[in-house]
């Protein structure tokens, strides 16, 4: 399969007066085009570290990252914002929705921000809230809903673009266990409807293994890139 995610050696050192912290040490791997990888580890093993180094929200310091063969350490900030905006969609734990806005409004802001058209955005808005089950919470605010349907909210807001990678760091972190596995499956349906690439952080082993792969993350080195583990499902 096409690879759409390519890191290699990537090194990301944080400095606080004399410490230093070795959050990514020589970090390499690969994400084939369509995978759902699951990225778990121990707390602080550098696993939002890496999400966020590898989707060009965060810098690094040594090392390559190539994305749809495009290497993000070439972009400039500029242009590395506008990739993330027309390419890739985030979903966060807290579900970062602004309280002011009804959910359609939430969804279809970055696609206004990005110059789309006011009718456009907000028939794109429609639809993805449509495709995440919640046609009929369009105008409802974030307080009116769930914690688990303000999630939904959040992943029609990332799939707006229509973007060829999803990440996703703790998406059911804040949820129940019913809630939890309502949007994986919600995810993985996405995933293999869509053919689009998903990489997410979690803490669950019973989420990880909805995942097509786990890469295991200790003391910011990959310790299991789970290649034999995808092998192993495949039998």
């Amino acid at each position: 399969m096409d690879t759409i995610i390519s890191a290699k050696k990537v090194d990301k050192i944080y400095k606080s007066n004399d410490l230093s912290v070795h959050a990514l040490n020589s970090v390499s791997f690969k994400v084939s085009k369509g995978e759902m990888v699951a990225v778990m580890g121990p707390s602080g093993s550098g696993k939002t570290t890496l999400l966020n180094c590898i989707s060009g929200l965060d810098s690094i310091d040594s090392g390559q990252i190539i994305i749809s063969e495009k290497s993000l350490t070439d972009l400039s900030d500029n242009e590395l914002s506008d990739y993330r905006a027309k390419a890739m969609g985030f979903v966060f734990q807290s579900y970062n929705l602004l309280p002011v806005l009804n959910a359609v409004e939430n969804v279809e802001l970055p696609l206004v921000l990005a110059g789309v058209s006011q009718k456009e955005a907000t028939n794109k808005a429609l639809e993805k809230l449509d495709l995440v089950g919640l046609a009929d919470r369009a105008k409802h605010l974030p307080t009116e809903l769930s914690g688990g349907q303000q999630q939904r909210v959040a992943i029609a807001r990332a799939l707006s673009n229509d973007p060829a990678i999803v990440w996703a760091d703790e998406p059911t972190g804040n949820l129940d266990s019913t809630n939890a596995s309502d949007i994986m499956k919600l995810l993985v349906d996405l995933n293999r409807k869509d053919k689009q690439t998903f990489v997410l952080v979690t803490h669950s082993e019973e989420i990880g293994s909805m995942a097509n792969r786990i890469i295991r993350m200790s003391d910011g080195k990959i310790v299991d890139d789970g290649i034999k583990q995808k092998r192993k499902k495949k039998k």
